[in-house]
């Protein structure tokens, strides 16, 4: 039962308790075991022992014996268009991949996008993510509504839901790698935009959707979107979100056409600030840090796209030690088919080992900070998301960790970074219940595995008589 539900028109509760709780607050506090207070659709109280006596109209009790209580996870970069072109291209490097790629994804419309974004929404809820975030740029003539389409599905699963409106207007014909006919006009990628803030922005406490504006990539986008884009941004009171640093090959690009970095270019064009965030990041010299530290500019790291596409490894450790704002990303599904974002935070930890700072890089607690405090800075919502504190939204995952794949492991918090992914019992977002027992509660996930599958064999049937 939601804790909305309360037929007598009181605030609802629901009371969990017996659990380890790791809140991910400024003092990262911890409870072995602990309780949560939930009423309505926000955190009332939060502690050790047991919840306090005496509290009225509660609707539902959980005993998180076993379990450990976290922030929901929080994904901060993703393409979900690509679930219907997972397992392609998988020997590519990003920019043959692109190369090899756009010729199919500039042929989706709307029936095929929202089956992807079913399944890429349904993967990531079903491992815990409470906040899910979309970056789609590709916006083909006669495609229907991307956008709403996209957004309906987030409604549908009941996630807090950011979509980052992107585009592109630098074709083939201009020297940017998609197909001329899979991107837009300058006037017409910012006039949609625009229309899509008015119509689906939500700027209140507890929004469930809000847009960003995102042009996709230096590589897709002319100079004038950049700027632009930005400017539009700031006048309609959004974020601003794209690709960045993300291969040596993109930073030759930068240098060859603009003369300047990505670093140096993106400033130049007016996006850098606390209102920014940029996927990938992995090729970052110290100036670039600390230009990203000075500005307040976040990072949405994405191990294992990095590692499928060969990217390289971000400086992770170094980000966070000048105070980047750094959070997680599964990317595109055609680049992490996976689709998870509970992974990525053991991946972030292993891959970063592999850099310069090795078993220093990052430990199981600042792993578990990326995935939710760090995303909700990047996504401008700390002050809401991120953290189990009292006043925040009720967005919460209950990890089983009494199985087989983390009984032997005594500290919680290492069980769901090291261990295997863990199972999901309950997962709440605005105080109502999406998972249970590892179950979408909203959607029935083998219609969408069904209609996800044909609109894959569609779209490629389409691909292939091109």
């Amino acid at each position: 039962m939601a804790a909305s539900a309360n037929p007598g028109g009181a605030t609802a509760r629901i009371v969990i308790e017996n659990c380890a709780i790791a809140t991910v607050d400024a003092d990262d506090t911890e409870y072995a075991s602990g309780y949560v207070v939930v009423a309505g659709n926000t955190i009332e109280s939060i502690g050790a022992g047991k919840a306090p006596e005496g509290l009225e109209n509660v609707v539902r009790r959980v005993d998180g014996t076993g379990h450990l209580a976290t922030p929901g996870l929080v994904n901060t970069h993703h393409h979900f268009y690509q679930w219907i072109t997972r397992g392609l291209a998988t020997d590519h490097n990003l920019f043959n991949w692109l190369v090899a790629l756009y010729p199919t994804w500039a042929r989706i419309d709307e029936d095929m996008v929202r089956a992807a974004a079913q399944g890429s929404l349904g993967m990531m809820a079903r491992g815990g993510v409470t906040t899910a975030m979309d970056h789609h740029y590709v916006y083909p003539k006669g495609s229907g509504d991307l956008s709403g389409a996209i957004i309906g599905a987030a409604r549908e699963m009941g996630v807090r839901f950011t979509l980052a409106r992107g585009s592109m207007d630098r074709s083939e014909k201009d020297g940017g790698l998609p197909p001329d006919f899979a991107v837009e006009t300058l006037e017409g990628a910012l006039a949609a935009t625009e229309e899509t803030v008015h119509k689906h922005h939500d700027a209140s406490f507890g929004a469930m959707t809000q847009v960003a504006v995102a042009p996709c990539s230096p590589f897709s986008v002319s100079t004038e979107l950049m700027k632009q884009g930005a400017e539009l941004a700031r006048r309609l009171g959004v974020r601003l979100h794209t690709h960045g640093s993300e291969t040596v090959e993109e930073e030759k690009f930068c240098h060859e056409l603009f003369g300047l970095g990505p670093t140096d270019y993106f400033a130049s064009t007016g996006w850098l600030g606390e209102d920014v965030w940029m996927a990938h990041c992995v090729h970052m010299n110290d100036s670039d840090i600390e230009a990203f530290a000075r500005t307040g500019t976040g990072v949405a790291h994405c191990p294992s796209s990095n590692a499928r596409l060969a990217a390289g490894i971000a400086r992770v450790p170094d980000m966070l030690a000048a105070g980047v704002p750094v959070g997680l990303g599964v990317d595109g599904t055609a680049s992490n088919e996976s689709g998870e974002l509970h992974t990525e935070l053991r991946n972030a930890l292993l891959i970063n080992r592999l850099g310069a700072h090795k078993e220093a890089a990052l430990n199981a607690r600042q792993a578990l900070r990326l995935g939710t405090y760090g995303g909700a800075q990047v996504l401008g919502r700390v002050s809401q998301i991120g953290s189990l504190e009292a006043g925040k939204l009720a967005d919460l995952v209950l990890w089983k960790i009494d199985g087989i794949g983390h009984s032997s492991i005594a500290d919680p918090v290492t069980a769901i970074v090291f261990g295997a992914a863990a199972p999901v019992t309950l997962s709440l977002v605005n105080g109502e219940p999406v998972v249970e027992d590892g179950r979408l509660l909203h959607v029935d996930e083998y219609a969408i595995a069904r209609t996800a599958r044909d609109e894959a064999q569609r779209l490629a049937r389409i691909a292939a008589g091109s």
